[in-house]
């Protein structure tokens, strides 16, 4: 599990194709701080389908810089 607090521009070398999985999203309260909670599962090709694979916090201000990121990239 990891927690975000800032995010940053970085070019990506290698763009070569995922395969899709299912996530989900949620909200968190730790010791006062609020966090999206976003977790990944395994994909069909995995032993174990469905499986939780990945799970990341952002707190507010890393989702405010991912969200304000993605707006400049999707225009």
């Amino acid at each position: 599990m990891a927690n975000v607090r800032h995010v940053e521009i970085k070019d990506i070398e290698q763009n070569r194709k995922h395969s899709d999985v299912t996530a989900s999203a949620g909200l968190i309260e730790i010791d006062g701080e609020r966090f999206i909670q976003i977790d990944t599962y395994g994909s069909a090709e995995r032993e174990f389908p469905g499986k939780l694979s990945q799970s990341i916090r952002l707190s507010k201000s890393a989702f405010d810089q991912l969200c304000k990121l993605a707006e400049g990239f999707l225009k």
